[in-house]
């Protein structure tokens, strides 16, 4: 594995936060623009949040803080604390970004009548900014912090610990969306989780994600 100083040059942490900013705003510019509008439901925690207040009436505002602890919470153990410090600066952006993306006018053409193409460039965005998070070592929700202690763990290409955690979902998910409407859902998983994979490995020799004193990974 690659060497890790223990500090990082203001430069550097500058670079890291920008990047994990541009993802962020990638990332939350396809959600409200595309998603939301098409309607196309999610995998990973998001699903899972949809899932549990559908079977068993437990309210997002409970389930959504729930399954993220549980997966920081797993990061922490096995990513390290740097790890939630950079996952910590991407909620916030996050949350910044959506706030933005809300009080403006819909920036991108509405793809209702067109779910399959709203899939793929759902998709496309998705992977691309989740990538760049995740690049530097961050998470963009509770399914990054997953995704990323599993690929830790496991040593399996993190594009296979996406497509575990988001496919177990809408598996389940069957049970109560229709399938017409989870098809265009695997579409956008199965083209993000790679395309996170490429984002995050882009230029490396190894192992894309790994944390050093600091939890830091190169970006």
């Amino acid at each position: 594995m690659k060497e890790f100083r223990a500090t990082a040059s203001p430069r550097e942490l500058l670079r890291r936060f920008a990047t994990i900013a541009l993802g962020c705003a990638i990332l939350t510019f396809g959600m409200h623009n595309i998603h939301q509008v098409v309607g196309i439901t999610e995998g990973g925690v998001l699903g899972g949040i949809l899932l549990l207040n559908h079977w068993f009436g437990i309210d997002a505002s409970i389930a959504s803080p729930l399954l993220d602890a549980v997966c920081y919470i797993l990061g922490f153990f096995v990513l390290g604390a740097g790890f939630l410090g950079w996952s910590a600066v991407a909620s916030v952006l996050l949350a910044l970004f959506y706030a933005l993306w809300e009080h403006l006018p819909h920036l991108f053409p509405d793809l209702s009548a067109y779910p399959l193409l709203a899939a793929i460039a759902g998709g496309i965005f998705i992977g691309v900014g989740a990538g760049l998070v995740v690049r530097s070592n961050a998470s963009a929700g509770g399914d990054d912090a997953l995704a990323l202690s599993i690929h830790k763990l496991t040593g399996l290409k993190l594009a296979r610990c996406y497509l575990f955690s988001d496919l177990s979902v809408l598996l389940l998910s069957l049970s109560y969306i229709p399938v017409t409407k989870i098809a265009f859902s695997l579409v956008t998983v199965f083209i993000s989780s790679p395309l996170i994979d490429v984002i995050v490995g882009f230029g490396r020799d190894e192992a894309p994600v790994d944390e050093g004193e600091d939890g830091l990974a190169p970006a």
